[in-house]
């Protein structure tokens, strides 16, 4: 009994398979396309997942050095430690902006105090900007496999049907020698893109919500570092 299991499985696993190759050129296209959008997509939830573990890690632990440090400057000589924090890489820009004004000595200190603080908030918010699109990179796609795939599938869906009544036309009958193979290459072709749809879906919610908490973060420490510039200033 229990050696038949691994023949039985093996025979449905080559029926599935002689289906498909049995289907026609436009249904095994769909189901390409899809295979190749749901591998695509593993491969971007992979990669991102590491990537947004890391920026979180990482910017949890930059933050608490931050505010614990009694120097900025001493964060800058350590802030290539924390390469994957996106908040780390904001307070990059801004030491860096505030460090060319105050090495500017061609200004004088009322022009540095009108101007310094728009300076280093402009390139406050462009890092942000900068490492918001890093961290979206790739995501629109499981946008566009979620929102796209289920009708790709329904699209060989369709045509499986059309492919059966066109038999059924053409023989007088409606036997399930007849149909059945396109019925199955349509159910297929149905499910292959569901298969694709919705990890895709889920992914996209997933990262989109976790790089709004970071974008968050970034506009934050962003406010809190201005505010330490403008005590700066009015201490010179």
């Amino acid at each position: 009994m229990f050696h038949s299991i691994p023949v039985l499985i093996a025979s449905g696993d080559d029926s599935i398979l002689s289906l498909i190759l049995d289907a026609d050129l436009i249904v095994q296209g769909v189901l390409l396309t899809l295979v190749g959008m749901s591998v695509y997509c593993w491969v971007i939830i992979f990669q991102k997942f590491n990537r947004v573990r890391m920026a979180e890690i990482q910017t949890a632990a930059f933050t608490e050095d931050f505010w614990s440090a009694s120097q900025i400057d001493e964060i800058y000589d350590r802030v290539e430690a924390y390469g994957h924090s996106p908040v780390a890489q904001v307070f990059r820009a801004g030491y860096q902006e505030l460090s060319r004004l105050s090495a500017d000595k061609g200004k004088g200190q009322s022009l540095l105090a009108m101007t310094g603080e728009d300076n280093i908030g402009r390139a406050l918010r462009r890092a942000s900007t900068e490492e918001r699109t890093l961290l979206e990179r790739n995501t629109t796609f499981l946008a566009t496999t979620g929102s796209t795939a289920p009708f790709i599938g329904l699209f060989g869906t369709v045509w499986g049907i059309l492919r059966a009544f066109q038999k059924i036309e053409a023989e007088g009958q409606a036997t399930i020698d007849t149909v059945g193979g396109d019925i199955a290459h349509a159910l297929i072709a149905t499910a292959v893109g569901l298969a694709a749809a919705i990890p895709a879906v889920m992914a996209y919610n997933f990262f989109n919500r976790r790089i709004r908490v970071l974008a968050t973060e970034m506009n934050n420490f962003s406010d809190d570092f201005i505010n330490i510039v403008k005590r700066h200033f009015r201490s010179q």
